[in-house]
């Protein structure tokens, strides 16, 4: 009994340590969550800013039809992805989730491996999708919590770049969408061909007070790729955002059933202790019986 004892004092302590670990790690998570939500809220101020200069400037093309190939879609012959995971675990379901919802949709959409191309961002994914020899053309691992562009930018121009040079003729960004801590849903974006401009959202009556240089063609030949950049780098930030949210919810989940366990052990450890206590008292009494 005393061993019984010793053992279920020393589960109590250990996943009390547990539970002050998952706990400040918790807080962590909650930090790092504030952050990235002020970052986002951040990033669309300057995405609305940008969108609508860049459907102000196509006010004529979005009615008339363009040429423009970052505007025009092709026939299809290769698809690339952008997949956003997270490089470490410890954020519930939030990998699982994204990589299922890719790896069903290729097999459902693409029939061999030169029919699509990822690009993976974060070591999960990276992971997953070599594991099954799936066609990795790029990866970035190592992403900082709160992203700056320029530790993005280059993986975001060659995926960009690659559209341009006809690599692959559309492009997506599959990630979890942040809605708030305790939930999120995976979106697969179409990033290129840029097709979600609305022309009645142009203020085109606005430029009129602008002057262009050196002309209006060149100015969207530069314009549009950096659009397409700042809506991949808009997904990230994004995707970042859901993961601390994962962590926190997981961390949250963890310590609660830390919590849980250590009151079930110490119910455990109460009863085994007045059973012992018990005993001895009956041996006690057992034995001064025995004296009279």
């Amino acid at each position: 009994m005393a061993g019984s004892l010793r053992e279920i004092k020393a589960k109590i302590a250990s996943i009390k340590q547990t539970s002050h670990i998952t706990g400040a790690m918790q807080m962590v998570s909650a930090s790092k969550l504030t952050r990235s939500e002020q970052a986002a809220k951040d990033f669309q101020i300057y995405a609305s800013k940008i969108r609508q200069i860049t459907t102000d400037l196509l006010h004529s093309e979005l009615v008339n039809g363009s040429s423009n190939p970052m505007l025009d879609a092709r026939p299809v012959r290769k698809s690339g992805y952008i997949v956003i995971t997270s490089d470490k675990g410890l954020v519930g379901g939030y990998n699982s989730t994204i990589l299922k919802a890719v790896l069903d949709m290729i097999k459902r959409d693409h029939d061999s491996e030169d029919e699509y191309a990822i690009i993976s961002i974060g070591g999960t994914g990276s992971d997953f999708f070599k594991a099954r020899n799936m066609n990795v053309a790029f990866e970035l691992r190592g992403l900082e919590d709160q992203p700056s562009f320029d530790q993005v930018g280059k993986i975001i121009s060659k995926a960009v770049g690659m559209y341009q040079n006809e690599l692959f003729d559309e492009l997506y960004v599959c990630y979890n969408h942040h809605i708030n801590s305790l939930s999120r849903e995976v979106r697969v974006e179409k990033m290129l061909p840029i097709a979600d401009f609305d022309p009645n959202e142009s203020e085109g009556h606005v430029l009129t007070k602008f002057e262009l240089e050196p002309d209006r063609d060149t100015i969207l030949d530069q314009l549009l790729p950096q659009y397409s950049e700042s809506l991949i780098y808009g997904a990230i930030v994004d995707a970042k955002t859901a993961e601390h949210a994962a962590g926190m919810t997981a961390m949250q989940t963890a310590t609660d059933n830390a919590k849980k366990i250590i009151n079930d052990l110490t119910i455990q450890y109460n009863r085994a202790r007045q059973a012992a206590i018990t005993q001895e008292i009956t041996e006690i009494v057992g034995g001064a019986s025995a004296l009279e």
